[in-house]
């Protein structure tokens, strides 16, 4: 598994303008790794026994921009491309998360809603906001299962507030920046990269894009690249439409948008005279059967001229523990941009989204992502991309490797059925081992017999 991820970090040679800057990048990745401290600059220059020399090379690496931060996931995206058929869309997820910082004086830093906090509260914390676009990369092993791979990591802060005493054109000028800056605004324009970057080297391959009802609005709805679909959580009282009746429409004027109104996604739900279909789904580690009811060409006022599909998804119903009250979770509704696209398809696609949450975890609790202690604006964005690539290229190269439940053993004191996957965890352990087994002249294979 450590050659692989070598592979793959070879790859990311041309966001590096000389040979020194990559070397130094990827003693660093090897160090985030195989650090068992805090990723600080300075815990990775002591897992990598550099402590005693000139550390300041690898914080100009980062304050220099010495390096493309966008270049650093092409592997990654490539890697998630070469397990997918010819005519086999690329499936992604979109989300913003927050990393919380201390210094109020740290670049992109301000104060934010905390997305954990209770709904009857709102607390606000200190911190940076990024957006990420991870791709899904079917696992063979197990149908219907996948793993997110990060192939975008952007540092997204907000327009900073000027003074009541600032002039005029300071507030215009502020009010343009909150239209640039809003997260919509800036995941369109990713997602236009995306499908730019996918037309040159990926035969214009087709893009599936599921995002959370945060973004599901006219900015992002009404500006989407070509071939690109995008699934969406809408409220339960959002306003639809038929398409309007092109026949009696009058010549003169602006064209119809909208026809007649039609029932709420919540007054679908209710309506017995609307059958529920039957699709089958993966999730939560096992396959679901789940209920829904569709409505095709449907006009959508977020979605202006474009037609789309609406998908109501009844309540599941599940038991906290055995013998207890039968519960229900919250209904769902999604809105497609594709009113063709098949629900089991479309639903599928978009359970697979909770993978980005599992990378948001993954990248804070395991990765370090925020823990640097730097102010430089560049060094800000730069270290969390390094650290995100990295973890990017860990789990593609997990997947290539052979036979990794042979190669790394479950503890005795851990439960006896193995879970659906190798975790993260896992991966970082079997990684750390191979490393040291190779600074140890062990040979693994004959320790784990």
């Amino acid at each position: 598994m450590s050659q692989e991820f070598e592979k793959l970090f070879a790859q990311t040679r041309p966001a590096f303008s000389q040979d020194l800057t990559f070397q130094r990048a990827g003693m660093l990745a090897t160090s985030a790794l195989a650090g068992l401290g805090r990723r600080t600059v300075t815990g990775l220059l002591c897992t990598s026994a550099q402590q005693f020399g000139d550390w300041s090379a690898a914080y100009r690496l980062f304050a220099k921009e010495r390096f493309e931060h966008d270049a650093l996931f092409v592997p990654a995206k490539h890697a998630v491309i070469e397990h997918l058929a010819t005519d086999e869309p690329l499936v992604t997820m979109m989300d913003d998360t927050i990393v919380r910082k201390r210094g109020l004086k740290v670049h992109g830093a301000a104060w934010r809603r905390d997305p954990l906090g209770p709904h009857f509260q709102t607390n606000f914390v200190w911190g940076q906001r990024f957006l990420q676009i991870s791709a899904a990369l079917p696992d063979t092993n197990c149908p219907g299962q996948a793993r997110g791979i990060p192939i975008a990591f952007i540092h997204a802060p907000t327009a900073i507030k000027p003074r009541k005493t600032a002039s005029a054109q300071d507030w215009e000028e502020y009010r343009k920046q909150q239209d640039i800056t809003k997260i919509s605004a800036v995941g369109a324009r990713r997602l236009h990269d995306l499908r730019s970057s996918l037309n040159s080297d990926a035969n214009g391959r087709s893009i599936i894009c599921a995002v959370n009802g945060g973004v599901t609005n006219r900015t992002m709805f009404r500006n989407i690249p070509e071939k690109t679909i995008l699934i969406g959580r809408i409220r339960k009282d959002a306003k639809l439409f038929c398409p309007p009746d092109t026949e009696n429409t009058p010549r003169r004027g602006r064209p119809e948008w909208y026809g007649k109104a039609l029932p709420t996604p919540e007054q679908i739900r209710q309506d017995e005279s609307i059958p529920w279909e039957k699709v089958d789904a993966f999730a939560a580690g096992k396959q679901h059967t789940f209920e829904v009811k569709r409505l095709s060409s449907v006009r959508w006022l977020g979605s202006g001229n474009h037609t789309v599909q609406v998908i109501v998804i009844r309540p599941l119903a599940y038991r906290p523990r055995k013998g207890a009250k039968l519960l229900y979770r919250k209904p769902a509704y999604l809105i497609c941009t594709d009113p063709a696209l098949p629900v089991d398809r479309l639903l599928q696609a978009y359970l697979w989204r909770w993978e980005i949450e599992v990378n948001f975890q993954d990248e804070k609790t395991l990765l370090g992502v925020g823990e640097a202690q730097v102010r430089n604006p560049s060094s800000v964005e730069s270290v969390p991309s390094l650290i995100v690539a990295t973890y990017a290229l860990l789990l593609p190269a997990g997947t290539a490797a052979a036979d990794i439940s042979k190669l790394f053993p479950r503890p005795k004191w851990q439960q006896s059925v193995p879970p659906g996957r190798t975790t993260t965890q896992q991966l970082i352990s079997l990684f750390r081992s191979q490393l040291w087994g190779q600074a140890l002249r062990l040979n693994l294979e004959l320790i784990h017999k």
